[in-house]
């Protein structure tokens, strides 16, 4: 059963002039995420796709961003496509709303990165 879905965009040409402040990087994105964007050449791209999960995936809960943190929700790049990393307290609100899996999208297209999160849950 389908407990939430949600859709964000995020501009990659924002996230490049974001991207400039390792204050900015440090405060929203997990070591893991950093290291992925900066071993290869789209950086900025890297990050936009994992900003806009971080805001599906609120969007999924019926949250807003603040109340996951910034840091709670992050994205892993795996063989297998991407998935959530999510931290203590956001799995207790997973668990409190039933969630069992989640689904991540990330797609890129003239300048923007959009990412789609399902969640889904027992009946």
């Amino acid at each position: 059963m389908i407990v939430g879905v949600g859709v964000d965009l995020c501009s990659i040409r924002r996230m490049a002039r974001a991207a400039g402040s390792d204050h900015f990087l440090r405060r929203v994105f997990l070591d893991e995420e950093l290291e992925y964007a900066r071993g290869g050449n789209r950086m900025a791209q890297s990050l936009a796709g994992s900003f806009a999960a971080r805001e599906a995936c609120a969007k999924a809960c019926g949250q807003g961003l603040a109340a996951l943190g910034l840091r709670g929700v992050g994205l892993r790049r795996g063989s297998d496509g991407p998935s959530l990393i999510i931290d203590e307290r956001v799995g207790r609100m997973f668990r409190r709303r039933g969630v069992t899996s989640s689904f991540v999208s990330i797609s890129y297209e003239e300048g923007m990165a959009v990412a789609v999160v399902v969640l889904e849950g027992r009946e």
